[in-house]
């Protein structure tokens, strides 16, 4: 009677994550423990690794197993490039698009007066301090197409006026888009047409 109920627990935990729902979570744990050999065990083993030693990286936010990510550990990526995304997910939808060969800032979200997200809870002064430090020439600001990433896109334009030139997401783009949800192609359509703020 235990393991039912193990086994309902998991697939629970499941239907938690983005894109399944109970059933498709159903499937998934029924496939999973078919191919216990194949795919349960050494996922379950691999899952136990990556919640011991995964970490934000201390510069950019992106998620990683070391304190400093390996894109910020990449020299050769030290071109003078940042790009501020919104999400770490945003990040990787970039680097899936393999056109970007700067470096990132991870906001962790958009200012959002209703949910008490000010510049503080973004890491701005944080992002302000690392234009100097890098010597950063170019921030490109890569912010969904939201009202509040809009708004948060104006916030870092004037906290960074004058020292920097500023850029945005061109073409490709739609109102509302999130980078996540994107295509490469469109990507880097978007990436390649930036323009100035």
């Amino acid at each position: 009677m235990s393991e039912r109920s193990d086994i309902d627990a998991l697939i629970e935990l499941m239907a938690r994550l983005p894109g399944l729902g109970p059933r498709s979570a159903r499937r998934a744990v029924l496939h999973m423990i078919r191919k216990r050999g194949l795919i349960l065990n050494p996922l379950s083993e691999l899952m136990a690794t990556v919640a011991a030693t995964a970490r934000e990286c201390l510069n950019c936010g992106n998620i990683g197993t070391s304190d400093i990510c390996a894109i910020c550990a990449d020299e050769r990526r030290s071109n003078g490039i940042l790009c501020v995304v919104e999400d770490v997910a945003d990040l990787w939808a970039m680097e899936r698009a393999g056109v970007f060969k700067g470096r990132y800032h991870v906001l962790g979200g958009t200012l959002s007066a209703l949910d008490n997200i000010g510049p503080e809870e973004l890491g701005l002064p944080r992002l302000r301090d690392r234009v100097p430090s890098e010597e950063i020439t170019e921030v490109i600001l890569a912010l969904n197409a939201t009202i509040d990433g809009q708004t948060t896109a104006h916030y870092i334009a004037d906290l960074l006026e004058g020292q920097v030139t500023l850029t945005s997401l061109a073409q490709g783009v739609p109102i509302g888009g999130e980078l996540d949800y994107l295509d490469d192609g469109t990507i880097t359509a978007a990436l390649n047409a930036r323009k100035a703020i």
